[in-house]
């Protein structure tokens, strides 16, 4: 005789946000068969036939989405001296690792941006593990900023359409490239351009052309205006940083907003003891902050990438505490709901399975003591956890 086909699971909780709407679904039940969710009920008793688990006085969520970690990193306080102390299989196990810590929080899918040799190719769906949608090495200058992950290439558009046209051979989701330099790699500044517009535009077009999105690492202010003239999809961090200060050039923030061009905001910090902001970054926030206000009011496109793995206010599985930052440039509370669900799901390409709690939409669900439209504090009140389907924390 065979086994007994395995039974749907009824998931039942006292509240329900489904990703999209502004109210709260009372006493809900969420059918799930296998990885994928069948029904959303309101009221009543579990469906004949199911395996009910009662989580009690819970909210219910989509899982959420961080649109940008390094899961190589794993947020010690020399994050690329450690990284390249590890051989491929014990980065490998790391990644891993930083998934788990993912689930754990609650993020149940990760946009990582940045990997060393396209070793998180290697993750996929595993069970156990986040979706993780890969960029593998960002692509940047010799000696550019993060240059040690491998992703170097020439800075000539016949160098950086090759660069592309590799990513695209090993199978990547998304391409990301280092329009400006970053705080990880000595000898580059946030304030610099690494690439001339037109190298930028040729990187763009040859993704474009094998149908990949791309987002650009952008701090400063030319690298975010050429990125901008490069009709890049998406930037990071944005910040309009400058060797003395932040920039504010409301024309270009019109256009980033007129244009609809994703803004990264890296948002999220955990509170830990021994390891304050860096004072060159506190020093800049306020006005930071100012112009990512600005874009929202204007109407730009914006979600929260933690870029978790970086230092150790970062760790894996920090998203809920980018609401924090969320809040600041002005978004209500279902505004950051949204946002860290639906709203990240749409921008990694994933919105037909991923950030709602619908019918026919991947069984990835969180559920948390207390309600967060009350109190955003509550998404770090994890009781439950469940990843397509699987109860990875219960």
């Amino acid at each position: 005789m065979g086994s007994e086909p395995r039974r749907p699971t009824a998931i039942r909780g006292a509240r329900l946000f489904d990703g999209t709407g502004a109210r709260l679904l009372r006493r809900p039940t969420v059918i799930v068969d296998g990885t994928t969710i069948v029904s959303v009920e309101s009221g009543g008793e579990p469906p004949a036939g199911t395996t009910v688990v009662d989580l009690g006085d819970v909210t219910l969520l989509p899982g959420l989405v961080d649109t940008h970690v390094h899961l190589c990193f794993d947020a010690s306080e020399d994050v690329v001296g450690s990284l390249a102390a590890r051989d491929d299989q014990a980065v490998v196990a790391s990644i891993l690792e930083a998934g788990r810590a993912s689930l754990r929080a609650g993020v149940t899918t990760v946009r990582d941006l940045g990997d060393r040799n396209y070793l998180t190719l290697a993750v996929g769906e595993r069970p156990g593990q986040p979706t993780v949608v890969v960029a593998g090495p960002p692509i940047t200058t010799p000696g550019g900023h993060c240059h040690y992950l491998g992703g170097a290439a020439e800075p000539t558009e016949r160098g950086v359409r090759a660069a592309v046209r590799e990513h695209v051979e090993r199978g990547v989701d998304v391409v990301k490239i280092m329009a400006s330099g970053g705080a990880l790699t000595p000898g580059t500044k946030q304030e610099r351009s690494q690439f001339e517009p037109d190298i930028l535009r040729a990187a763009v077009d040859e993704a474009h052309l094998h149908g990949l999105p791309v987002t650009a690492h952008a701090h400063g202010t030319s690298s975010i205006a050429d990125a901008l003239a490069a009709r890049v999809d998406g930037m990071e961090h944005v910040t309009f940083w400058a060797a003395d200060g932040v920039d504010q050039p409301d024309e270009l923030l019109r256009r980033i907003a007129e244009l609809q061009i994703v803004v990264g905001v890296t948002a999220g910090v955990a509170p830990l003891a021994g390891s304050p902001r860096q004072p060159e970054v506190a020093a800049r926030l306020p006005r930071i902050v100012e112009n990512q206000r600005r874009l929202w009011e204007l109407g730009a496109p914006i979600v929260a990438g933690t870029d978790a793995g970086i230092w150790p206010a970062k760790p894996h599985g920090v998203l809920a505490y980018a609401p924090t930052r969320l809040t600041d440039i002005g978004m209500s509370t279902v505004e950051v709901l949204r946002t860290i669900t639906s709203v990240a799901a749409r921008v990694c390409g994933l919105e037909h399975r991923k950030g709602r709690i619908a019918p026919g939409y991947d069984a990835d669900l969180l559920a948390v003591e207390g309600n967060p439209l009350a109190d955003l504090g509550a998404l770090r009140r994890v009781r439950a956890v469940f990843v397509r389907g699987t109860a990875v924390l219960l």
